[in-house]
This record gives C-alpha cells, sequence and structure tokens, in this order.
C-alpha cells in the first residue's frame, strides 16, 4: 500500500495531516522525479523514496505554512526550510504536512492518540508522531521548546530525538523560543533514525555512533533524584522503577545522581525565556492579526510582552549557569546519559490539552541532545517511554548508546500496536 492510500485509509480516524488536495497527484509526480534523478540502484541517496511527514511550522516549496493558525498562509510564507532541502536533496518525498499546536505554542490541533483516539497525542509535533505510530510514515519531522518532541514520541510509542540545540538548522521553520528551539525526528525504531540523522545534522560524525565507537561499551546511566523527578505522576515512578530494573538486569550500570535542588527556579528561568521570546516572534503578526489567535498563544503571548529586556537577559545568564551544574553532576558521578520518563504519565485524556512537557524542561532549557524509547504501557494499556539525555554534541553516541537500551526494554516491556493498526 503507497503512502496516499495509507493516509486516506488511517488518517481519518487520527487527523495526522493538514489536508490536501491533489496529495496523491504531487506524491505520485514526486516519486517519479525521484525516480528519474537516480533510476539505478547504484549511487542513490541515505533516503531514496522514503515518505517524511513534515510538521506544519517548517516551510515546504508546493505546500502552504499554516502553522495550524487562522492567520493567513501568505504572512507566514517564506524560503523553504534547510531541513526540507537536506531531505529532499537525499531522496525523501513529503508526505505532506503534519498538524501542529498553532504556532508549536498551546493551542492543540485536532489530532488524536493512534492507541485511543479519546485520547491527546501530546504536543505540539502532534501530528508527526502520530503519523509514524499509525504507520502512515516510517519518519517525520517536529520540533522541540520544551517537550514537544519527547513528550508525543512517549504518548505515541514511538522514538523521538531531539538532537543538541543548534544541530539542524531551523532556518525556514516559524519561531517559537528561538534560544530554544531545535529541529528533530521521529522514527519507529532508533536504527530508523540513524539514516535521517546523518543527512539532517551539521557535521555527523557516523563513526561515533551507532554501530560504532559510541556502541562500543555500554553508556552509564543517572537517574536525576530530588525535586525534578518527583514532578512525575505515580504511574510513571512505578514504571520508571521497573525500567531501571530492566535495565540493571540486563548489565547496565545505574547510578542515583542528586540533582536540581532548585528546579523551581529553573522552571521559572525557562517561562521567562520562553514567553518573552515568543512575544518577540509574534510582535508584528499579532499587532495585525490578534483576533485570529487562539486564545491559549494570545495569553502566552501577552505574558512575554510583561516580560522586560533586563529579565530575559537574567534568564540567559541563569540557563547558562543550569547548564554548567549539570554537565559537571554528570562528570563527578561518571555518567553518560541521564534516564527519566519521558512524560508525567501516559497520555491524559481528552483533546483539550497536549499534557506536561515539565519532564523534558531542563534537558531542552540546557540545549542538551535527548532521546525517548518506547517502555512499556501504564495500566490503562497507553504507552510510556524513556527519556535518555546525553552531553551537548554528543548525538552520535546518545543514538548508539540508546540502541542496548532500546532492546532492552522493548525485549521485556513490549507493546502493543496502535489501535489504528489493529
Amino acid at each position: 500500500m503507497d503512502t496516499a492510500d495509507l493516509i486516506e485509509q488511517l488518517d481519518p480516524a487520527i487527523d495526522a495531516f493538514v489536508p490536501e488536495l491533489g496529495r496523491r497527484a504531487r506524491l505520485r509526480r514526486e516519486a517519479g522525479e525521484v525516480e528519474a534523478r537516480w533510476p539505478s540502484g547504484v549511487g542513490r541517496p541515505a533516503l531514496f523514496g522514503v515518505a517524511v511527514g513534515v510538521k506544519d511550522v517548517v516551510r515546504v516549496d508546493g505546500l502552504p505554512t499554516r502553522a495550524g493558525s487562522a492567520v493567513p498562509a501568505r504572512v507566514l510564507d517564506g524560503a523553504q526550510a534547510v531541513v526540507v532541502d537536506r531531505l529532499r536533496a537525499a531522496g525523501a518525498v513529503v508526505a505532506g504536512k503534519t498538524v501542529t499546536a498553532e504556532f508549536a505554542v498551546l493551542a492543540p490541533g485536532p489530532t488524536r492518540n493512534p492507541y485511543d483516539p479519546a485520547h491527546t497525542p501530546g504536543g505540539s509535533s502532534s501530528g508527526s508522531a502520530a503519523a509514524v505510530a499509525a504507520g502512515m510514515v516510517p519518519l517525520a519531522i517536529g520540533t522541540q521548546t520544551v517537550g514537544s518532541m519527547i513528550r508525543p514520541a512517549a504518548y505515541c510509542g514511538i522514538v523521538g530525538f531531539k538532537p543538541t540545540y543548534g544541530r539542524i538548522p531551523v532556518a525556514g521553520v516559524i519561531a517559537n523560543a528561538p534560544s530554544l528551539d531545535t529541529v528533530g525526528i521521529f522514527a519507529r525504531e532508533v536504527a530508523g533514525l540513524l539514516p535521517a540523522a546523518g543527512v539532517l545534522c551539521d557535521g555527523w560524525r557516523p563513526d561515533t555512533g551507532g554501530g560504532g565507537a559510541g556502541a562500543t561499551r555500554r553508556a552509564v546511566l543517572g537517574v536525576p533524584t530530588g525535586p525534578y523527578l518527583e514532578r512525575a505522576e505515580p504511574v510513571a515512578l512505578a514504571a520508571f522503577e521497573a525500567q531501571t530494573r530492566v535495565l540493571r538486569d540486563a548489565g547496565f550500570t545505574v547510578r542515583e545522581v542528586p540533582v536540581m535542588a532548585d528546579f523551581a527556579a529553573t522552571e521559572r528561568q525557562l517561562f521567562v525565556l520562553n514567553r518573552y521570546e515568543t512575544a518577540r516572534v509574534h510582535a508584528d503578526w499579532f499587532a495585525r492579526y490578534e483576533e485570529l489567535y487562539r486564545p491559549e498563544t494570545a495569553a502566552a503571548i501577552r505574558e512575554g510582552q510583561a516580560v522586560d529586556d533586563a529579565a530575559h537577559a537574567r534568564a540567559l545568564r541563569e540557563r547558562d549557569g543550569f547548564r554548567a551544574r549539570t554537565l559537571a553532576a554528570m562528570d563527578d558521578a561518571g555518567i553518560d546519559l541521564w534516564i527519566t520518563p519521558a512524560a508525567t504519565g501516559p497520555a491524559p485524556l481528552g483533546l483539550g490539552s497536549t499534557g506536561s512537557s515539565i519532564m523534558c524542561l531542563p534537558w531542552s532549557n540546557a540545549g542538551m541532545p535527548s532521546l525517548t524509547v518506547p517502555a512499556g504501557h501504564a495500566p490503562n494499556g497507553l504507552p510510556l517511554g524513556l527519556q535518555c539525555v546525553a552531553r551537548p554534541a554528543a548525538d552520535e553516541q546518545l543514538l548508539g548508546w540508546t540502541t542496548p537500551v532500546e532492546s532492552a526494554l522493548r525485549g521485556a516491556l513490549p507493546t502493543a500496536p496502535p489501535a489504528v493498526r489493529r
């Protein structure tokens, strides 16, 4: 079954893709262009013929960018994103735009969770995560400012990779908060990320990642005990205890490290940073089209308008201190990866909220690369994820080290397929 057939058959149940007239004809044409460009099996690029969903804050030539908003698409138009340039140069075909929360902020789109359509798929990269989970595409592009990839990947039972801040260019992506925004990748398993990571990440070094030096020993894992970890719900903490037990039994060294005693201050610091920058990104659009913004987005912008330049500068300095302390704790404890629940629990009931991003907050704040792998399920049958976090610029090692983590968890904590594919 081709991509157009899959979308037509499966998407009515979950609304992962932005509606597109003539999708089938466009996909047929673009696939033909890829075949004509690389007619022989020799020399075909890494993503030859791979259908990719692209979050609708990422500009794609030939498709309007609406960012989940009622603001006129012409206002949001611009040059194609570098990430799409790289996808297409590597032979990929854009399956379509995937649903996003409005401007990748808070107001949810219509997408439903493929495991149970009564539950949220997470946000703001909801459509991308759901499209991969449902099997419509093997790969999708999302963005994360705080928790917009790791959380929906966990809720939808797939792998989400948020690289080091700045590792994938954001040119051509509508910003949320520029000092935090990161482009990332969804796939069904870690191995499915590797070809795309090599294409999309600047300066990728395959010899230090999966299958190379990064995988020659098992990572030493650190559990960040204290106020941060306590923000997870009891069901997530119970599952996390089971996950760490599986990893210890599989031969991993797991060390508990007390950190982030001042986590509440870090949470306030990131809020100042995020809201200030969102308000500045939208200053012109909001002045002209305020009545078209949804209440959640408008409220976030107004909160940011109340933050002054001095407070923003102070938040940036505080973030630098937080990053330094977090990395020092890794060095002192001799750990390679932090492991944590990927979300506070399974996907919440209802579509009015995309859930909490708090479990992703410190790592996004520090610009560290993170990845979530499926890690069993909650008592209600919905997926849970384990978040793994590496030092900045250690993206290759992160993918290499998480492959055996993924294997151990899959063997001991299997998950059922989504309802839309049963």
